[in-house]
């Protein structure tokens, strides 16, 4: 959706990497690598970018040195004093709620007898959690999994998930498994809970 918006699906993944880790520089090689794309493309949004003053030139990070070549590497960082910032801000991150809100759905539909299905992690923003999905129930692996890669791909992180059975988890949960302990510990969202957990 917001690649027609933005224009180019390469300048929407590099915003949202950005985003994602707004203090961080990054250069060039380094964005092609985790956006998987063309160095060209990269270049090209990243001038685009930088015009539009949504993106700086930035000193390399403490500690990294001239490359092997001898040239120093230009890097780039958001700008987080641009006017743009924070509408830039507040319209990637409605996106990506509507987003998993668009993968829940399709999920509890699609993917077999979801009888307990549990955010955490990347999904609630709590970094200590053991996984980022728990799901409970009978399940059709093949087309979950198939969701699963769909949304990495879509928002550029990866989504650690569990699945168990309905045995498997009472199981566990009654003999107070440390897994399932911590998860619930954590901070995290109920979005199926037919099992009165």
């Amino acid at each position: 959706m917001l690649e027609h918006l933005f224009g180019s699906k390469t300048r929407l993944k590099l915003l949202r990497l950005m985003f994602r880790h707004p203090e961080r520089a990054f250069f060039v090689r380094e964005l092609t690598r985790e956006l998987d794309t063309q160095i060209n493309a990269v270049r090209r949004e990243l001038s685009l970018l930088l015009k539009s003053s949504i993106v700086s030139e930035a000193e390399s990070p403490e500690g990294v040195g001239d490359n092997p070549g001898g040239k120093l590497r230009k890097y780039y960082k958001l700008n987080m004093g641009s006017l743009m910032y924070p509408e830039l801000q507040a319209l990637l991150m409605k996106a990506k709620v509507m987003g998993e809100q668009e993968f829940i759905d399709m999920f509890k539909d699609k993917c077999g007898d979801v009888q307990l299905l549990m955010l955490g992690g990347c999904f609630t923003g709590d970094v200590e959690a053991v996984t980022d999905m728990l799901v409970v129930g009978n399940l059709k692996n093949r087309v979950a999994e198939k969701l699963i890669a769909e949304y990495e791909k879509e928002f550029g992180h990866g989504i650690r998930y569990t699945f168990m059975t309905k045995v498997e988890f009472l199981d566990r949960r009654h003999v107070m498994d440390k897994f399932i302990f911590d998860f619930f510990e954590t901070n995290h969202l109920k979005v199926v809970n037919e099992l009165g957990v």
